[in-house]
């Protein structure tokens, strides 16, 4: 399934919504992409609901739409689809290209894409300062080669990265075609995927992308270059014909980016026969030459290849990751452990006590890896403060615990016995971040007073009795969370933990 258009509308990581949709133990329904939003900070709700009552539904909401997932957004009286593309259909179109699947849906601060380095900018940049240079270094004719090579190095750029499952809005924008009004699968995908040149895993255009990167360096050199320059325009000739055989002959179609890629190599080819002088080249220039092609072919191929293991890697990944994530062997996994049967202990208790699912942190404050385990508990608590019951088990022994922790203790419970619970957990959370036991104390307000800590003791003694003396330990509903899971695997089966009235 392909859904660019949607996953660029809600601002979510499309390379990690994809893993995380293919990784479902059920890829691929509707509950499989229900809660891939869901993980993905976008909170949704799905309903069967018939045509006749879609008048009542928000301004947005997501459909299956020609057997896709689709963003449905109404416009006056047609509706805009996102999807693999955009488009527009009526409310007779709509419905008659619909199923009854509808999903409610509201975005969160986390629903933003997760992209952690996007490089991007820095290309833009760069191909920036290379324009500002020529048009200010170079002839007019020179400068116009040299902006073709910066153009043919961009469109190659985002053929390289659609090739790896990266939307593209210029080729999208370029290739678009149109039937009956509506935009259908472009014959640029038909040529590009379906590239069967093969040159120590190469394709045809990614050569493209070599050659344009090559031209453009040598084009800041003009015109001591030319001679080599001219040579690579000529031989270009060869590259137009087998794109023109393949698109005309074999595929049957013509790529509009091919098109493009290719008036761009015919205006370089005519700007270098006609307007660039002849000077001398010198040996110096002609290794150099050869040194710049080796390398960017080489950085071509090893980005080529480690992007290609790395795909290779996430589909196999994501395949094991459908078995792992499969509810019933995680609640077969969770339902080995012995249950425990704590007191009845109200301390540090938060959300919802009525709720059906309960979850545990049995940690100690000073623990290094006890900050992951209830960052993971307290986004759970903000997330679903309704549905869900949790509690902070502090294992807490005066007669062993240094004047530091006692008082950090009893700061603790001065704040959750006078203060919001809310404000209990934004403390809980600034002391894993700063480790500060005076900051701590200032913002209780506790002063000399000193909290009664029995509590928390006779809770230690319940987590020491039931073998709890390792932290961090996550508890659901009196089992500890599997060995063979990461605790963050939680936020898998949540949903499901939700509504398993048997657990």
């Amino acid at each position: 399934m392909i859904f660019d258009k949607l996953i660029h509308y809600l601002k979510l990581d499309k390379q990690e919504f994809l893993f995380q949709f293919n990784s479902h133990p059920n890829y691929p329904s509707a509950l499989a992409f229900s809660d891939t939003l869901n993980f993905m900070g976008v909170r949704n709700d799905a309903y069967e609901l018939e045509k006749q009552y879609w008048d009542e539904l928000p301004e947005e909401f997501i459909a299956i739409v020609d057997n896709s997932f689709s963003l449905v957004k109404k416009t006056g009286n047609n509706y805009s689809i996102y999807s693999e593309k955009a488009k527009t259909l009526n409310k007779t179109e709509l419905h008659k290209s619909s199923t009854d699947f509808v999903l409610l849906f509201e975005k969160t601060e986390n629903a933003e894409s997760k992209s952690g380095l996007n490089i991007k900018p820095l290309l833009y940049l760069a191909l920036a300062l290379i324009a500002a240079y020529t048009l200010l270094t170079h002839t007019w004719y020179q400068s116009i080669f040299n902006l073709l090579s910066l153009a043919g190095v961009y469109i190659s750029l985002e053929i390289f990265n659609q090739k790896f499952g990266n939307t593209s809005t210029v080729i999208g924008s370029i290739c678009g075609d149109t039937v009956g009004g509506k935009q259908a699968v472009n014959s640029c995908n038909k040529i590009i995927t379906q590239d069967k040149t093969s040159i120590l895993g190469l394709k045809f255009s990614d050569f493209s992308l070599i050659y344009f990167i090559g031209i453009t360096i040598l084009g800041l050199f003009l015109p001591s270059t030319s001679y080599i320059i001219k040579g690579f325009t000529f031989v270009s000739v060869l590259a137009i014909g087998y794109s023109l055989y393949i698109q005309g002959f074999v595929e049957k179609t013509f790529c509009r980016v091919c098109l493009l890629i290719i008036s761009v190599l015919v205006a370089q080819l005519v700007i270098s026969f006609l307007l660039f002088e002849n000077v001398f080249i010198e040996i110096k220039t002609v290794l150099l030459s050869l040194v710049l092609w080796i390398a960017t072919f080489t950085s071509i191929l090893y980005i080529n290849n480690t992007l290609e293991e790395k795909e290779k890697l996430q589909k196999s990944n994501a395949k094991n990751l459908r078995f792992k994530r499969n509810y019933d062997l995680f609640k077969g996994q969770l339902l080995e452990n012995e249950k425990i049967a704590f007191q009845d202990n109200q301390t540090f208790s938060l959300g919802n006590p009525e709720a059906k699912l309960h979850i545990s942190i049995v940690s100690n404050p000073y623990c290094g890896f006890c900050k992951d385990g209830h960052k993971i508990v307290e986004d759970i608590v903000k997330k679903y403060p309704n549905e869900i019951s949790a509690q902070l088990r502090f294992n807490y022994f005066p007669d062993r615990s240094p004047e530091k922790y006692t008082g950090l203790i009893s700061d603790f419970v001065h704040i959750y016995k006078n203060k919001s619970h809310k404000e209990f957990l934004e403390t809980v959370e600034e002391w894993f971040e700063t480790k500060n036991e005076d900051q701590i104390h200032a913002k209780s307000g506790r002063g000399d007073h000193a909290e009664d800590l029995n509590p928390i003791i006779e809770m230690s003694k319940d987590n020491t009795n039931n073998g709890l003396n390792f932290t961090p330990i996550i508890i659901i509903n009196g089992h500890q969370f599997p060995d063979k899971y990461d605790r963050e695997d939680i936020w898998f089966f949540i949903d499901e933990l939700l509504y398993d009235d048997e657990l």
